[in-house]
C-alpha cells in the first residue's frame, strides 16, 4: 500500500462513506417522488374528498441534481480516483521514464482537481439552502387544490422539502407516515451537505500538505540521486 499519512486515510474513507450517504439519499427521494408520489395522495376537505397531485407544476429540481453532482464528484473523481492516485505515486516512487512520469502526472492532476471539487460541494451546500429557505412556509390553499380535480398545482414554486411539508397540514386520508418518512429523507440530504463540506474541506487540507511533504522528500531524494 502508499506510505500515506492515517489522518488522510481516514478522511479519504469519510468522504466516501457520507458522499455515498447523500447519493443513497436523493436517489431515494428520486425513487419515490417518480414511483409513488407521482400517482397523487386523497385529501379530506369539507366531508368529500378529492386528488391532490404528488407534485406540484413548478417543482424545482436542480438543488437536488446540484447535490447529487457533488457528492458523486467527491465519491468518484476523488475518492476513487484518490485511491488509484496515491496508489500510482506510491508505485513510481523509484521510477523514472515515461510509465513514472505518467504516474505522477495523474497524482498532479488529482490534487489540483481536489479544489473545484470542494467549490462544488461548497455552491451546492450555499445553493440548496438559499432555495429551500426561500420557500420555507409556504402554504397550499386547499380550495384550489380542491377544484384542480388532480392536475398540478399551479401556484408558487416549491422544493421538494416545501412542498411536503405544505401537504402535511392538509387532512390527508392516508400516507401521512410514509411523507413522513420520505420527507425526512429530503431533510436528510439537505443536510448531510453539511458534514460532507466540512469533511472534504479538512481532506482538501490534508491533500495539499501531504502533497507538499512529498514534493519535498522527492526533491531531497532526487538530488541524492544525481549526487550519486
Amino acid at each position: 500500500m502508499w506510505k500515506t499519512s492515517l489522518a488522510l486515510k481516514v478522511a479519504l474513507g469519510l468522504l466516501m462513506i457520507d458522499s455515498i450517504i447523500e447519493l443513497s439519499f436523493v436517489s431515494s427521494m428520486v425513487a419515490w417522488l417518480h414511483r409513488t408520489a407521482s400517482k397523487g395522495f386523497t385529501v379530506n376537505q369539507d366531508g368529500t374528498t378529492y386528488l391532490l397531485a404528488g407534485k406540484p407544476l413548478n417543482l424545482i429540481g436542480d438543488q437536488g441534481h446540484t447535490s447529487n453532482g457533488a457528492a458523486g464528484t467527491a465519491f468518484v473523481l476523488i475518492g476513487l480516483g484518490g485511491i488509484v492516485s496515491l496508489w500510482l505515486r506510491y508505485w513510481a516512487r523509484d521510477k523514472v521514464g515515461g510509465l513514472g512520469n505518467f504516474a505522477r502526472f495523474l497524482y498532479y492532476l488529482w490534487v489540483g482537481l481536489n479544489i473545484p471539487a470542494l467549490l462544488l460541494t461548497i455552491g451546492a451546500l450555499a445553493y440548496v439552502f438559499a432555495v429551500t429557505n426561500a420557500h420555507d412556509g409556504q402554504t397550499i390553499d386547499a380550495s384550489l387544490a380542491a377544484s384542480l380535480n388532480g392536475s398540478p398545482y399551479p401556484e408558487q414554486s416549491w422544493t421538494p422539502q416545501n412542498w411536503f411539508s405544505a401537504v402535511l397540514q392538509l387532512d390527508l386520508v392516508d400516507a401521512r407516515s410514509d411523507i413522513q418518512s420520505h420527507l425526512s429523507v429530503m431533510r436528510g440530504w439537505q443536510y448531510n451537505l453539511i458534514p460532507m463540506f466540512i469533511i472534504q474541506l479538512g481532506f482538501t487540507i490534508l491533500v495539499l500538505w501531504e502533497f507538499t511533504t512529498w514534493r519535498k522528500q522527492s526533491n531531497v531524494t532526487r538530488n541524492v540521486m544525481v549526487e550519486k
